[in-house]
């Protein structure tokens, strides 16, 4: 997703900018998001270095895309085969934008909802196989979305989740979590973490 910066306050509500999906059955196809609060989708770079990775796993996936935006990310997971994806951003005009989007790819295996992630994951009765998380940089909701996967079924067991963070911050990784893939690219680090089965007593 990426709100990495800020929009300057005087941007016009009604200018957008546009996403490709790389590759599957939407490959180069190009759709519009609005450019709100400085919402930047992740990179042609790297999605491709994380859909490599994620490659083996993704046909028939249940998929989040936590704070959305211009849902790139979960676009593109469907593209590539991804049984269904929940995206979830507190924005309306990114939310209306990606029912928009869906509606144009005549895509029906996806839901859209407008919620903070943190109230909408606390109430989540739902489990997927990869979570994309991509906060703001600066947002202060890494360690508060961690542990809220970290502490529910929501993220399934050897299920796979996707950071995407400021490549000066350390995260702390969760008990029961394992750190697969670690790589950086201008000032992003991008992870991919997997979720295992607690140890029995």
């Amino acid at each position: 997703m990426g709100r990495h910066q800020r929009t300057p306050a005087n941007k016009a509500q009604h200018d957008y900018g546009t996403v490709r999906i790389i590759a599957g059955q939407w490959r180069g196809r190009k759709l519009r998001f609005p450019a709100t609060d400085g919402l930047r989708p992740t990179g042609d770079r790297l999605r491709e270095t994380l859909f490599n990775w994620l490659a083996p796993h993704i046909e028939g996936a249940r998929c989040l895309d936590a704070f959305a935006g211009s849902g790139a990310l979960g676009l593109e997971a469907l593209s590539r085969g991804a049984a269904h994806c929940h995206f979830v951003d507190n924005q309306r005009a990114a939310t209306d934008a990606l029912r928009d989007n869906l509606s144009t790819l005549t895509c029906n295996n996806a839901k859209v909802v407008q919620a903070s992630v943190l109230d909408w994951l606390a109430r989540c009765d739902d489990s997927f196989d990869i979570i994309f998380v991509d906060p703001p940089f600066s947002s202060g909701l890494y360690e508060p979305i961690l542990t809220a996967l970290a502490e529910s079924a929501t993220l399934r067991q050897n299920g796979l989740l996707y950071i995407e963070s400021d490549r000066k911050n350390t995260l702390p990784t969760p008990p029961g979590f394992t750190v697969l893939k670690d790589k950086t690219a201008g000032n992003a680090r991008y992870q991919l973490w997997q979720k295992h089965q607690h140890p029995q007593p």
